[in-house]
């Protein structure tokens, strides 16, 4: 079984809802859940915020933290997370935001990626440096890194 079915099925038994809030990774989250029958039950939607403005927009990260922090920052990531969180009024939210690459730079390098993990009884955030792997690899990296953040939280 899959880490999405493996989820699925959880989320469904526990009667949970789940929401993604995804930049770099483009909907890969949503895609991988919503790939597996029955997910309409704990999955309602997602949110693909690739640009700042649209984070602003339709998460409601502060405009203050971006620029205090930029968009690839756990700060950035929790707002994004809480964002969703309350948005969807579901019971779980995962958020990504990182650079797939190519490029970044000395203090943001290519393949950083940061998670938020939010819940009703808080949030959690962390970062990791997956390394210059090409777009394609970090994103399906930091995809199968936020499944495994879902399936801890419905633990």
């Amino acid at each position: 079984m899959s880490d999405a079915a493996r989820i699925v099925q959880r989320a469904r038994e526990k009667g949970v809802t789940v929401v993604t809030a995804e930049s770099c990774t483009g909907g890969m989250v949503s895609a991988a859940l919503t790939d597996i029958a029955g997910s309409s039950a704990m999955f309602d939607r997602g949110f693909v915020t690739y640009s700042n403005a649209a984070k602003t927009a339709m998460l409601g990260v502060q405009d203050r933290t971006l620029k205090a922090y930029g968009a690839v920052s756990e700060e950035v990531a929790q707002e994004m997370a809480e964002g969703a969180l309350a948005r969807a009024g579901a019971d779980i939210a995962v958020s990504i935001t990182g650079i797939a690459g190519p490029g970044g730079s000395e203090h943001k390098p290519e393949g950083r990626v940061c998670f938020g993990l939010a819940r009703a009884d808080g949030t959690t955030t962390q970062t990791v440096e997956f390394g210059a792997l090409g777009r394609d690899k970090v994103r399906l990296a930091a995809r199968d890194f936020a499944l495994s953040l879902l399936w801890q939280g419905l633990a």
